[in-house]
Order: C-alpha cells, then structure tokens, then sequence
C-alpha cells in the first residue's frame, strides 16, 4: 500500500466516519482523489473494519449494516421527504433522475405539505421542521445549500435507488414509481432497516 499517495486520507476519513457522503458536485477535487485512488483507499479502509462503497454516479460514503435508533429515524424523515418530493416532481412532468437540477424552496415545501397534510401531521413535520430535516440532508451530504433553498446532491439517488427497487417488487412490470405510494415505502424501510 502506497500512503504517500493518499493525500485526503485524513479528510475522507473524516468525512465518511461522520456518516456523511462525498459528492462529487459539491467536492470535485476530493472526489477525483478518491477516484484516482480508489483501490487503496477501499483496502485501507477495509483494514479498519469500514467498507467504503462508491458509485459512479458521483458519490461514496462508509456502508453500514447496521444503523442506531437516530439515524433510522432520521432515516425514515429523510425517505418521507424524498419520496414526497419526487412524486410532487413526477406529477409537475420532471424526471426523477435529473433530481440534481431541482431547487427545492420554500414554494416546494408548502406544496407539500398542503398535498400531503395528514401524513405531514402525523410524522409530526411542518415547514420549520422541513427546513430543518434539509439542513440534516445537507449534514449527511444529500443536499446542499444554494442561493434560494437547496439543491439535492447525487448521493440521493440511494433513496431513488430503494424506491424503484421497492416499487418494482410491488407493481407489475408496466407500473412506475408513481403507482408506489409513500406508506408503502414507509412501511418498506421501517422492515429494510435502511439507513442513511
């Protein structure tokens, strides 16, 4: 193993010890050490007993299998917010996957709470505690801050990812995401355990 050559050693270590994520639209350099490194840096952090996954759709982070009451919950929030965002996208026209390109503002999140009050209430969220929920995404490397709101990072495409995964075990093959509804991919994670 050559650790002369990992120079973010410390950084990335840091980083995806915190449990967050590393995109590479929000860190192009950080990532494009990783990238050009990877091998050694996956067997370093192997060594350590952490197993560092990479996507090539722009991000990585420490997998996990499994995860503490907070971050299930916080998990859960998460998952409740992203899939309500991507059926408010998918019913305005937007494609899921360019879900990048989304500003999501405070116009966004009243959208959704008007078109989702109930289930809003009774995960006991409002337009404070979404903005707050954001701020978490932004923590954990989901999003980022921008200029109006926020911007949702590659690292989402992990939820997007279980949500098809999970839609696709419960429609036929000619049903989209769009036939899956939020319960059922609470209900989903609540069994998966999947964490963030």
């Amino acid at each position: 193993m050559h650790m002369e050559r990992l120079t973010s050693l410390a950084e990335l270590f840091k980083l995806f010890n915190a449990g967050k994520h590393l995109n590479k639209l929000s860190s192009p350099a950080l990532w494009a050490e990783l990238e050009k490194e990877q091998t050694q840096y996956q067997a370093l952090f192997a060594s350590l007993g952490y197993r560092l996954q990479m996507d090539g759709r722009g991000f990585a982070w420490f997998h996990f299998d499994t995860a503490n009451s907070n971050v299930n919950s916080t998990t859960r929030q998460l998952a409740l917010l992203f899939m309500l965002l991507f059926e408010h996208k998918a019913d305005a026209g937007q494609h899921l996957a360019r879900f990048t390109d989304w500003l999501i503002d405070r116009a966004v999140l009243t959208a959704l709470l008007e078109r989702s009050q109930e289930l809003m209430q009774a995960e006991g969220l409002d337009e404070q505690t979404l903005s707050g929920l954001l701020e978490r995404a932004t923590n954990y490397g989901f999003a980022e801050v921008v200029s109006g709101g926020w911007r949702l990072l590659p690292a989402v495409w992990r939820y997007l990812d279980h949500f098809e995964s999970m839609a696709a075990e419960e429609t036929d093959e000619n049903s989209s995401i769009d036939d899956f509804t939020v319960s059922d991919a609470l209900d989903e994670l609540d069994d998966d355990g999947e964490q963030a």
